[in-house]
């Protein structure tokens, strides 16, 4: 329940990734919000699989940022479902959960589904290892080459 508290001011702060407007309308009082804007979120760095290893190699502007991460034991990598962006898929609000035609419709938010308005996905990772600006972890289930947006311990 801890890790809500922690990540809720991170995913309301990606609410839009790369330029994508947030248009907020009138709040629960009918005071206006305002509209129109936007968040840019860049990728700190972009998963890699090969040869059996999987690593993060996050852009050498952000190395510092990993100082002492190899105390860690496990992280939270917030990465970008960037091979599952089309309008209509971010426009699917109900899933049946793990694709099973047999469970009940449910929103997604209330699900894994990789579908959704925003495709922020995070993954507790196990780290191997960090050297320079590249951490070793024991798996992630994201492509080799997707963004990553942030890490969390």
């Amino acid at each position: 329940m801890r890790w809500i508290l922690v990540f809720l001011p991170v995913i309301m702060m990606l609410v839009t990734v790369w330029g994508v407007s947030l248009r907020l309308h009138a709040d629960e009082k009918g005071e206006r919000m305002e509209q129109g804007k936007v968040f840019e979120v860049y990728p700190i760095g972009y998963v890699q699989k090969c040869e059996g290893r999987t690593t993060i190699v996050i852009d050498k502007q952000y190395e510092a940022g990993l100082h002492r991460l190899d105390k860690l034991s496990d992280i939270w990598v917030l990465w970008w479902f960037d091979k599952n962006d089309t309008a209509e898929k971010r426009a699917i609000l109900k899933v049946h959960p793990q694709g099973n035609p047999e469970k009940p419709l449910t929103g997604v938010f209330a699900t894994h589904s990789p579908v959704r308005p925003n495709l922020i996905a995070m993954t507790r990772c196990k780290v191997l290892s960090v050297k320079d600006n590249v951490i070793e972890i024991e798996s992630i289930d994201a492509f080799s080459g997707t963004p990553v947006l942030d890490i969390k311990s």
